[in-house]
Formats: C-alpha cells, structure tokens, sequence
C-alpha cells in the first residue's frame, strides 16, 4: 500500500534510495497538489526526522506557506527575503550551514541552525520551495541537494 512508509537506515544516500521509490509510488495517480506537497514533506520528515520541512508555493510576489511538517512557520515571504525568498529569486538550491550568517535569514524559529532550500521550477518559472531545517549546524551537503532535486522533479504543478 502506496500509504506504508518503510523508514530504511544507512548512510544518507542509502537512505534516500530508499525512500525515492516510495515517493513516487505516492504520487502516482494522484493528481492533487496538496496531498502531494503534503505526502512528500512527511515522508522525508519521518526519514530522515528534520527540524522542519515544507514548501512555500509561489503566489503572486510572495511566497505563501503549504504544506508543512513541523512547528508553526512563516506565512509569507517575500522575493529575495530569507534563504527561501533567495532560492526563489536565484531558481537555485541553496545551502546555509548556519543559518545566522545568512544575511536577512528570517528566524522562524530559533531552533532552526541550518537550512536547505530546493526550487520547484517548471517552464523557467519557480513555482515553489522545498525548504528543510536543521536543528544541528552544517547538516546539509550536495548529497542532500542532489537527491532533494531529484524528489522535487518529481512532483507535477
């Protein structure tokens, strides 16, 4: 069953091997935004355990908050605002490894210590941010990016 997560151990890149299948099988055939914004930001919560994970979808000149796993977050965030208003505005992944050295991080949480920020694009148009705190400095790598890329292409919008 497509709603049967098997939470696999390993390194991080066996992880994420894993876990890309199951994504997706719950995607396929399901031709809803929201449930697969939602599915995909539990099933990479429940992975590999982050601070937080979400998207933002791109509305007009902001971002606007989706589907979340995690404390209460930012609703809304500007172009060029904060590492995901950065991604956005770049259409590229973005790395932070400590959050407070960004410069105009937005604190959501003071929890939050390093950051990843995938774009969604399709058609050369940003239509949404994965976004991905961690609790614990540097956390975040090109493994990270390359397979987060790969699980944001998956998704139709």
């Amino acid at each position: 069953m497509a709603e049967d997560l098997q939470v696999s151990g390993g390194d991080k890149a066996a992880q994420y091997t894993s876990l890309i299948p199951q994504i997706k099988g719950l995607l396929d055939g399901e031709p809803d935004l929201v449930a697969n914004l939602a599915n995909v930001a539990a099933a990479l919560k429940e992975q590999f355990g982050w601070f937080w994970v979400g998207f933002y979808l791109v509305k007009g000149e902001e971002l606007v908050l989706g589907p979340f796993q995690g404390p209460i977050a930012c609703t809304r965030i500007r172009k060029n605002k904060g590492v995901c208003g950065t991604s956005w505005a770049q259409a590229s992944t973005l790395i932070v490894p400590d959050v407070e050295a960004f410069p105009g991080h937005i604190a959501c949480s003071s929890l939050s210590r390093s950051e990843i920020v995938v774009p969604l694009v399709r058609n050369g148009e940003v239509k949404a941010v994965l976004d991905v705190d961690s609790e614990h400095l540097a956390h975040f790598d090109t493994t990270d990016q390359a397979y987060l890329e790969e699980i944001v292409a998956l998704i139709v919008i």
